[in-house]
């Protein structure tokens, strides 16, 4: 073989390479993104930009993660200054889903200190990332929650109010804007069939987890690849790469069984990540319809769902507001300041409440 030739072989293999290695759907996206007409492309531009702020960790299709930067209970900081905790805070508050008894700070004031800092390692955030994801890309229609079950089962039961309606994730067509959820933490699996008659009943909770596809990538070889980001994915903002047939549906999706073994030395097909309980698609609903639902803009925060389940959990603060200023209440804000301050923080404590009058 002649050295030209030699040449042209490796520079090929180079550039087969890098196009695949490239493949991230997060980095092709326009910069107008996050203010296009089409939903979906708003969806993926918050998801996106989050991913990128915590240092982009990958799941890939074979259900293996790398090395995370950074984690939820961190002080390092994010790609973009912030400390990773007090990011997951902003999710909560952006979401406005601080009715948590349990906040602390986070509730209380616009300052997070150490009990809000607990708060963030003791309290799954998943739920409360997609309800800021979607409402900072102004979806229609869309009922924020701490629980993935609440809006799974009001894509369900109401899916002429809902942006989303349910489909079985091993036949439907995926698309971006899109949401794949699984059943977490269970002595057996659900699948799309025992999920929809759950969804028919009262059941009070069900641990769940939700992803949003961000987009999807072709490869030089045409193999098809759908990009997801989900919070609260080993304690950190993640993308999960999945599979997908030449008419987009997920090929060979991963399915956890029942009887599955944990991973282990002797069980390392159980160590795949990819493996889990998929049990629903949210198919993100055409553009005509979204047209026809409730303005992101108007939307209250429902009073009734709490993070922990329990009515009567206290509500935000008033004036709090999450990245991009979203409010959570219409009240005027309150100065900052901290009753449990962090040092980093740098915020002034707040002022002491005045002595009780003893009692004659």
């Amino acid at each position: 073989m002649s050295p030209r030739l030699v040449l042209l072989v490796f520079a090929s293999l180079w550039l087969f390479a890098s196009t695949a290695a490239a493949a991230d759907p997060c980095q092709a996206l326009p910069a107008q993104a996050a203010q296009s007409q089409d939903a979906s492309q708003r969806i993926a531009a918050a998801a996106c930009t989050e991913h990128r702020a915590w240092f982009r960790p990958l799941i890939d299709v074979d259900g293996r993660i790398g090395a995370m930067k950074v984690r939820e209970a961190e002080r390092t900081r994010l790609a973009d200054g912030q400390p990773a905790w007090q990011r997951v805070v902003e999710y909560w508050r952006g979401s406005g889903l601080l009715w948590q008894a349990g906040a602390g700070d986070c509730a209380y004031t616009d300052v997070p200190g150490p009990s809000c800092r607990a708060f963030v390692v003791d309290t799954p955030w998943s739920a409360a990332f997609v309800s800021w994801v979607l409402r900072k890309a102004r979806l229609p229609g869309f009922d924020g929650s701490a629980s993935h079950l609440h809006y799974v089962r009001r894509a369900y039961r109401e899916p002429f109010l809902s942006p989303y309606r349910v489909a079985d994730p091993r036949a439907a067509q995926v698309r971006t804007g899109d949401m794949l959820c699984y059943v977490r933490g269970t002595a057996r699996t659900y699948g799309f069939g025992a999920l929809a008659t759950l969804l028919s009943g009262n059941e009070p909770g069900l641990a769940m987890h939700c992803d949003v596809v961000v987009g999807i990538t072709v490869a030089p070889d045409h193999a098809r690849t759908a990009h997801l980001v989900g919070g609260n994915v080993y304690d950190s903002v993640t993308m999960r790469r999945l599979r997908l047939t030449q008419g987009d549906r997920f090929a060979d999706l991963p399915m956890r069984l029942a009887s599955d073994p944990e991973c282990s030395p002797e069980s390392p097909y159980a160590c795949d990540l990819n493996r889990q309980d998929w049990s629903v698609l949210l198919q993100l609903r055409p553009g005509e319809e979204l047209a026809g639902l409730t303005p992101a803009s108007t939307m209250p925060v429902a009073p009734g769902t709490y993070a922990s389940g329990v009515p009567g959990s206290p509500a935000i603060a008033p004036g709090a507001t999450g990245p991009a200023g979203l409010p959570t209440t219409d009240a005027p804000a309150t100065p900052r300041c901290c009753n449990h301050c962090d040092p980093e923080v740098g915020l002034p404590r707040c002022p002491a409440a005045p002595a009780r009058p003893a009692t004659p």
